[in-house]
């Protein structure tokens, strides 16, 4: 199986998983309940700013925030981050024991206050590089169709219905 990230680095998925055979994104109900928690909060966070960014700018100054590219961590509890600092991230991660948490509702406030509090990656610490190895390959539905019609068939659904797909929203901020 062919594993692809889909809006944004980080999160992997099983191409076949999520769309079928006419490239479109497949029913969620079709999706295991990993793939379809991530597919739903992936929809959330995709044009999220950077974490990064924001607790620099804060909301007040929201729109000098730059998009994010990449996502870690498990839904709910992910840190989202432009290119620049998904370095500081990284550094974190590998340097300053944020491996530790992973799993943990921390993990992503534990990110937040060390850069907060001023914790960076050295000048030239090395970060990860990312290669496309065939992204012409990868399906490419409308996102604005597709999206919508996932959060329509979410919406869509019965409370029954949720409970038998198994999805959890006790975290969720609304």
């Amino acid at each position: 199986m062919t594993k692809v990230s889909i809006g944004l680095r980080g999160w992997r998925f099983d191409e076949e998983e999520v769309f079928n055979e006419e490239g479109d994104f497949r029913a969620l109900s079709d999706m295991s309940p990993d793939t379809r928690d991530r597919i739903s909060r992936l929809m959330d966070v995709v044009n999220d700013p950077c974490d990064a960014c924001w607790l620099i700018h804060g909301e007040e100054e929201k729109e000098r925030c730059r998009s994010a590219a990449v996502v870690y961590g498990e839904p709910l509890r992910e840190t989202v981050l432009c290119n620049r600092h998904e370095v500081d991230f990284l550094y974190w991660f590998r340097e300053e024991d944020g491996r530790e948490l992973v799993g943990d509702r921390l993990f992503s406030n534990a990110f937040h206050q060390w850069f907060a509090d001023g914790g960076r990656a050295p000048e030239g610490y090395g970060g990860i590089e990312h290669v496309d190895t065939d992204p012409d390959s990868v399906p490419d539905p409308e996102p604005d169709e597709e999206l919508q019609s996932l959060e329509e068939e979410l919406a869509s659904l019965s409370e029954e219905e949720r409970e038998a797909l198994d999805l959890d929203f006790d975290d969720l901020e609304v």
